[in-house]
């Protein structure tokens, strides 16, 4: 009876993105949504015309209820990664990517409470800025969660070649 290969850890390692696949597609919403709802908060400051309030308003609620869903995975994926010096890493951009998440949901959240207002009041500076606030939010989170991190050391066993 043959002895089992010896397996050998290979110097280099590939690396994996911090989100899951349908993580990363429940993150593409809320930056397509909250930088749509910031597009047309700037074309109602330009043009005055009421309906582009409506439109912010339905891209920031399905920004915040996707971005809801994504900020519960990041939950779920903090609490799973462990404290071992390997998944250290993992762990401090899992935490950068949860608060990230965290800020662009409230500012979206507020946002929504802020376009429900009347006429002009539901968008001038504090709207604005508050889809400033959650766009670039948005847009750092996917920066973060779609950047690789994760490695995972390829093995080998002896007399394979590569």
């Amino acid at each position: 009876m043959a002895a089992p290969p010896v397996r050998q850890r290979l110097p280099h390692s590939r690396l994996y993105p911090l989100l899951h696949p349908l993580h990363a597609l429940l993150l593409a919403f809320p930056i397509a949504l909250f930088s749509s709802a910031l597009a047309s908060d700037i074309t109602y400051l330009n043009s005055a015309e009421i309906q582009w309030t409506n439109f912010s308003q339905w891209l920031l609620a399905g920004g915040c209820l996707m971005g809801g869903f994504a900020l519960l995975w990041a939950l779920v994926l903090v609490a799973r990664t462990g404290a071992t010096p390997e998944e250290r890493a993992v762990r401090t951009r899992a935490v950068v990517y949860l608060l990230l998440l965290a800020v662009m949901w409230i500012a979206g959240l507020v946002n929504s409470f802020q376009h429900s207002r009347d006429g002009w009041s539901s968008v001038e500076t504090t709207g604005l800025v508050l889809s400033i606030i959650s766009t670039l939010a948005a847009l750092a989170a996917g920066w973060v969660g779609y950047s690789s991190l994760r490695a995972e050391r390829a093995y080998l066993a002896e007399g394979e070649g590569l």
